[in-house]
Parts: structure tokens; sequence; C-alpha cells
């Protein structure tokens, strides 16, 4: 089963692009980033994978540039969805709702999505 494939994914308010991206995280201002990859991303989210998801409800701060580095996206997000490691079939992570992009770092987020998508046509 595939992360689209799961059960809720038609519930789903934006459509997943798979997109591997570094994103750099963390819990509270006390802690150091964090940094894994995102398995998708959405205009109102992304699926990051990591072996130590935070718990449902959690809100993290979130920071992830394109590519070449050039431009920063960064903000706040929700812990929506955990899938814990060890389970066969699902990619273990948490999908993060975005709470506090401004609407500079959503405009680079559409640009991010409009250009991959663009590459699968």
């Amino acid at each position: 089963m595939s992360d689209s494939d799961e059960p809720g994914s038609e519930k789903r308010r934006f459509a997943r692009t798979a997109l591997s991206l570094l994103v750099q995280y963390r819990f509270n201002t006390f802690e150091d980033f964090l940094a894994e990859y995102s398995v998708n991303l959405s205009a109102g989210g992304m699926f990051i994978r990591t072996d130590h998801p935070k718990a449902e409800g959690s809100i993290i701060y979130l920071q992830f540039s394109l590519k070449d580095g050039s431009r920063l996206v960064e903000g706040m997000g929700r812990v929506v969805r955990v899938n814990p490691p060890g389970v066969e079939g699902r990619v273990a992570g948490m999908g993060v709702e975005f709470l506090n992009f401004d609407d500079e770092s959503m405009a680079l987020i559409g640009e991010i999505l409009a250009s991959k998508n663009a590459k699968k046509s």
C-alpha cells in the first residue's frame, strides 16, 4: 500500500506530489534542528519520513529550501498523522499540516508543486 492509497486519502483537501526535499524541523526553541526528507508535498502540508515521529497534535517549526538553496520556506506546522516505524507497507514518519506560513512561503510552495507537476506531464 502506498502513502496515497491509505484509507482516508480520498478525504484530502490538497493533491499530494511525490517530492524528496531535505526538511529541517524542531519542536521547541531549545532543541537543535532535526533533518529528514519529505516523501510528498501539497499546498496544505507534507509527509516527513522519520523513525522518530512526534505525537499527533505536536506543533513544529519547519524550514526547507529549493535544491539550489536560493529561497527558504519556513513556518509552523501541526502533526496530523503518524506512521510508526516497523509497520510493513507503510513509510515511517509524520504528516504535517501547514499552519503559519507567510504569503511568500506559500507562493514558493505553489511554484515548487507547479514545477514538479509540469515535469510529470
